[in-house]
């Protein structure tokens, strides 16, 4: 049912799609988290959460295990397992009152092979077995921010532990003028995975406008004219940038560590509203 719900950390609310009789969006603090259908998963309404999609489609054929930092409505696990059945899911997620609403009101039980570890990025990510994950995804928030624990160099090292040597690793950031944050993540990413490619909107990738970046990594290559064409052709036509072009957008950033005092970016008032 539609309206507020206290969870562990507030309050959430589910919003229900007057365009799609199945389609429902769960906010928090005025601040969209994530998106369903309940019939058709592969409905994607979101543009960065598209990008990612294009991403993980392009990886190779057949079922992946999937750990996924950061759960919400679980929009990218109920994808996954739609387009290639078989698939496992980890999800880690702190807010325990928050999944007990998704498995209730927003059918999470249906999700075949999916297992919810109620904890902290960090601590979840800890329990993880080495090499078991061909995709882990990082989509971790608190309102409209990123955790900086879970944007540093000793982190993006736990992560590249769980991957299998050939996994890719997917984080959503968001960021606004001067993309600051932005390049020193992924100063960070590409200090442990050799192959890293960066998708977002012109607009936003210009520090135009505060609005999500999506980071793909791994220690193999990855399909970045494939990748390029997929990003192109979407709604909002999204650039790929890697190689030379992401060292100029890094730009000798510094990668962060653990201690930095860094400062995630916060969004303007007017970007939700």
């Amino acid at each position: 049912m539609p309206g507020l719900y206290p969870v562990t950390f507030g309050e959430v609310e589910l919003l229900r799609d007057l365009d799609r009789q199945d389609g429902w969006v769960l906010s928090k603090d005025g601040v969209p988290q994530s998106y369903v259908d309940l019939q058709d998963p592969t409905f994607l309404e979101f543009e960065y959460v598209r990008l990612m999609a294009d991403v993980i489609d392009l990886l190779p054929e057949g079922p992946l295990s999937c750990v996924h930092v950061g759960g919400g409505a679980c929009t990218i696990p109920r994808y996954v397992s739609a387009t290639r059945a078989g698939s496992r899911h980890i999800v880690i997620e702190p807010d325990g009152l928050l999944v007990n609403l998704v498995r209730e009101q927003l059918d999470l039980r249906s999700v075949p092979k999916l297992k919810v570890i109620v904890s902290g990025g960090r601590e979840g990510a800890a329990k993880i077995w080495d090499e078991t994950a061909d995709l882990v995804v990082l989509d971790a928030f608190t309102g409209a921010t990123m955790p900086v624990e879970l944007a540093t160099a000793e982190y993006m090292g736990d992560l590249a532990r769980i991957l299998r040597p050939g996994g890719t690793l997917l984080i959503n950031l968001a960021d606004g003028k001067g993309l600051a944050f932005a390049r020193r993540l992924l100063a960070t990413v590409s200090g442990t995975f050799g192959h890293v490619a960066l998708l977002a909107e012109p607009g936003i990738l210009r520090g135009r406008r505060f609005g999500n970046l999506i980071v793909a990594a791994s220690r193999t290559e990855l399909p970045l004219e494939l990748l390029t064409r997929r990003a192109a052709g979407g709604l909002t036509q999204a650039r790929c940038v890697y190689g030379e072009a992401l060292t100029n957008f890094v730009a000798g950033a510094a990668p962060i560590k653990d201690g930095d005092a860094v400062m995630a970016p916060v969004p303007p008032p007017a970007v939700f509203g």
